[in-house]
């Protein structure tokens, strides 16, 4: 296969990974911004999304997806249990695992978060028809297949 790229002419601003970049923390920077009246941070919000599609249930999974410090994270859980949202759960079966849920202030949150999310991904998205945007999805799972 033909390489993409070449050393002799990589032009850095038009690169794909300095473009994700970009775009990676322009949307963290609204999602920051738009979450706010809510005391939620963008990360915040990453972990309450997680938990509640079941895609992780502990820290260190959720510190897996997220790619994040194991210390952060504790950090991170510890104010979302203070803020009411997350607890964390001993397993009777074995005490040394600590499972995370949302309560029921979590759960009733998620609804108004997602939907502020949601509107900040449509702001990022707009002037794009489904169809790309499943395009763009694909291409991006390709790239995470080829990694």
């Amino acid at each position: 296969m033909t390489p993409i790229y070449d050393p002799r002419t990589y032009e850095v601003r038009r690169s794909v990974a300095y473009l994700m970049s970009r775009v990676r923390m322009a949307l963290h920077d609204t999602m920051d911004q738009e979450l706010d009246p809510h005391a939620i941070t963008t990360a915040q919000w990453v972990v309450i999304l997680l938990l509640a599609n079941g895609v992780a249930s502990t820290s260190s999974e959720i510190c897996h997806v997220m790619t994040c410090d194991p210390g952060a994270m504790t950090r991170m859980i510890d104010r979302l249990e203070r803020k009411g949202f997350v607890r964390r759960v001993r397993s009777p079966a074995d005490r040394r695992s600590v499972k995370l849920e949302l309560t029921p202030e979590g759960k009733a949150v998620y609804p108004k978060i997602l939907a502020v999310a949601i509107g900040v991904l449509n702001r990022f998205l707009r002037g794009f028809t489904k169809k790309e945007v499943r395009q763009m999805e694909e291409f991006l799972n390709r790239m995470l297949a080829n990694g």
